[in-house]
């Protein structure tokens, strides 16, 4: 039998359960593209970026969007708007010096405001993370495993240049804007803001409020912008696809994470941004993408 992905309660309201593919996003993909056509046309198209010399149109906010600088921000160029978005993976390794110098760069912006969540690379954003590395007896992170607490134990106070959310929101400009840095178990071993597929991360999916505007996560949901060529899979999370399209429904999620995926979907609501600037090979050179909504009006 067919698992009930949602269920409507008496009230109206969406609840997600975990998906039965939820351990495995390419047989989820492959299941859902031959049984719904949930990832073609007409249901999902791609997008071209808009050229930054397109007028912002009256009445609207223009959004920037990056993911995944890796403290290689120097080259670059950072096109006109008014609201930078970074989905996370700012430092290599969350090193204070790294975050002191990603917050610097903030502040040579010229945006009015500028709002960053973390990515899997800052671990020392990820208590819990640090936590478990000092308990090691062995270090996978040498310049981190060096820092004393109180070297990192309130790091993200060094980002004085923005508003940084961790499972928070924030209204801008009249939008309503949330920001999560969680994701799957990273290819490569184990980094930071990793939970495992299914309920646990669901469980921080169910944190989204309905009503948002715009979502900020680190990393894809299932089948935009999630493949990675050199693996033949995907590995967007299909509770956070679910809770986007059914309950969440955003008018922008962005997100990074995978540098491979960079580029921008939409299903007919929601517009999909990868915004990740560093290629596959850590290069800075995927342009920061634009992104112009209506501003919302006022009640």
């Amino acid at each position: 039998a067919h698992v009930q992905k949602v269920r409507r309660m008496a009230h109206g309201k969406v609840t997600i359960t975990v998906d039965e593919y939820s351990s495995n996003p390419t047989q989820a993909f492959t299941h859902y593209n031959i049984n719904q056509s949930r990832f073609q046309p007409p249901h999902v198209h791609m997008v071209d970026p808009i050229p930054y010399d397109t007028p912002k149109p009256a009445g609207h906010t223009r959004f920037v969007c990056v993911s995944d600088t890796h403290s290689r921000t120097d080259g670059i160029q950072m096109p006109y708007g008014d609201v930078l978005l970074h989905t996370g993976d700012f430092t290599e390794l969350g090193l204070p010096s790294e975050v002191k110098k990603f917050n610097d760069w903030l502040g040579s912006l010229p945006y009015e405001f500028k709002i960053v969540i973390a990515g899997n690379h800052e671990l020392t954003f990820d208590k819990d993370f640090m936590a478990d590395l000092v308990k090691q007896d062995y270090y996978r992170f040498p310049s981190v495993s060096k820092l004393k607490p109180e070297d990192f134990d309130n790091v993200q106070s060094l980002l004085t240049n923005c508003l940084y959310l961790q499972d928070s929101e924030v209204t801008v400009k009249g939008f309503r804007i949330y920001g999560t840095p969680w994701g799957r178990p990273g290819v490569s071993g184990w980094w930071g803001f990793n939970l495992p597929r299914g309920q646990s991360l669901l469980d921080k999916w169910n944190l989204v409020p309905e009503g948002i505007d715009i979502l900020m996560t680190h990393g894809p949901p299932l089948g935009f912008r999630d493949w990675v060529p050199k693996e033949l899979q995907r590995v967007g999370c299909v509770e956070l696809l679910n809770t986007v399209q059914r309950r969440v429904r955003p008018k922008l999620h962005v997100f990074g994470g995978i540098h491979e995926g960079y580029g921008i979907m939409t299903d007919g609501y929601t517009t999909y941004i990868n915004a990740s600037t560093c290629t596959v090979s850590f290069q800075p050179t995927n342009p920061p993408i634009i992104f112009d909504l209506p501003n919302p009006q006022a009640s």
